[in-house]
This record gives C-alpha cells, sequence and structure tokens, in this order.
C-alpha cells in the first residue's frame, strides 16, 4: 500500500508541473509589438473600446457589416490590433476576441455572444489567424447561417469538418515564407474548402507577418518588411469584406 502511495503522489507531483508548465507557456503570449498598442488609441477615424472583447468601431458611419477576429495560438490578441483598426476605418465593426489561455480552441463558440451582443449588425464575417483560423473555420461548420463570410490567414479547416460543401464565401491568404502553416500544408487543405474560395499568397511573407507580435519560433524568415505584408493583408480583407457587403445589400 505504502508503494503503490507513493506511485500515486509521485504521478500527482509529475501532473501538478506539467500543468503548472502548460499554464505559464499558455498565460505568456506573443505580443503585442509597439506598433500594436499604438492602434489601440482611438482617433478621428475609429473608436477604440476595450472591454470584455477589443471592439474597432467606425465613426464615419453606422456599420452595417461586422468582422469577429479568432488570435492565434499564445498570441496576444491585442497584437492584431493595426488590421483591426485599419478595417474599422474602411467601415467595418471589428471585433477582435480575446480567447482563454490564449487559446482559441478553448472556445471556438464565443463568436455567438458577439453577434447577440450586436443586433444591429446585418451580416457578420468571422476571421482568424492560425489556430484562431481554424477554430473560425470550426464555428462556420457548426454555424453556417450565422456568418456570411470567412478569412484564413495561414490556418485551414481540420480535416474532419470539411467545408468543401458549405454556400460561405471564404477567403484563405497564406505567405510563401511560412515556416508553421507552410505552402505544402495550405495547398492539401484546398480539398477542405469551397471551390469558390478566394486564394491569396503573400510573397516573401512568413507566418508572424501577420500580426504584431515580433518572431515566432519555427517560422520562415520573411523577405518583406512586415509593415509590407500587413498593408497586402489590409488589402485582400477590405475588398473582400466590400463584395460580401455588395451582396448583402437588398
Amino acid at each position: 500500500m505504502k508503494t503503490k502511495l507513493r506511485i500515486l503522489l509521485g504521478l500527482l507531483f509529475v501532473g501538478a508541473i506539467g500543468i503548472g508548465i502548460f499554464l505559464i507557456w499558455a498565460l505568456t503570449p506573443l505580443g503585442p509589438m509597439p506598433e500594436a498598442q499604438e492602434a489601440l488609441q482611438s482617433d478621428a477615424m475609429v473608436e477604440v473600446q476595450q472591454g470584455q472583447w477589443l471592439v474597432f468601431v467606425p465613426r464615419a458611419r453606422e456599420p452595417r457589416l461586422g468582422l469577429i477576429w479568432y488570435p492565434g495560438g499564445r498570441v496576444d490578441y491585442r497584437s492584431y490590433a493595426p488590421m483591426a483598426h485599419a478595417i474599422a476605418g474602411q467601415g467595418y465593426l471589428t471585433v477582435i476576441v480575446p480567447m482563454p489561455l490564449n487559446l482559441a480552441v478553448l472556445s471556438p463558440e464565443a463568436a455567438q455572444k458577439v453577434i447577440a451582443a450586436y443586433p444591429h449588425i446585418a451580416t457578420w464575417v468571422i476571421g482568424g489567424h492560425s489556430l484562431g483560423g481554424a477554430m473560425a473555420a470550426a464555428f462556420v461548420y457548426e454555424h453556417p447561417q450565422e456568418v456570411q463570410g470567412l478569412i484564413l490567414m495561414a490556418a485551414y479547416p481540420a480535416s474532419n469538418r470539411s467545408l468543401r460543401l458549405v454556400a460561405v464565401p471564404v477567403l484563405s491568404i497564406a505567405a510563401s515564407e511560412d515556416g508553421l502553416s507552410t505552402p505544402q500544408k495550405m495547398a492539401a487543405s484546398r480539398s477542405l474548402l469551397p471551390e469558390t474560395t478566394q486564394w491569396v499568397v503573400i510573397e516573401g511573407g512568413n507566418h508572424a507577418g501577420f500580426g504584431w507580435y515580433g518572431d515566432q519560433a519555427g517560422d520562415g524568415l520573411a523577405r518583406i518588411p512586415r509593415e509590407a505584408q500587413q498593408q497586402q493583408v489590409i488589402e485582400a480583407v477590405a475588398g473582400f469584406l466590400e463584395a460580401i457587403g455588395k451582396e448583402e445589400v437588398p
């Protein structure tokens, strides 16, 4: 009995250490860089609201289309503020959703609360980066009637949640130097998305260049400045949202 007790206590001790290491890892996310901190400030074009979510509200007009954004795994949600600020400046409500332990896999249904909180928004698009994109795709798989578009950045659906036959417009943005969501992985995922998917590849960009959180272990070396990658991302997203907005106008 004493031996069994020692083994049990040993296992509990090892388990506690493992949980502790995981929590430290999850609770020390990457970013945000100074550029992201600056984008958290309101200006003449966009009001920034920091609360349950990070919300960017366009001032020029009452938005009718909203973008819900899921952050990448173990990335500080504020690292996507520059992109969100720019998109809101073009007239779209943009909501970045902080995730439990900085992991979107722990709350893939978070978009439902956002949608319920803004009943005046007629059209919703959901998107995310890396793990956040995979979870955004999972939300579309479970709730295809609740959103009118999906944006994937260096991300793709799980093989058991194919969106091939889902009638939701999709924009997939990849980067040629991505060392994590590699071009090979992105190419292999094509069969999981609708044939109408819009494919964009940022030549010279990498995985971390989709946000403002610095470098990332295992990533490839970017051949273009982060600002250049971000500009291409914003242009692609804005064009996608504009097209969906036009389709939804009665």
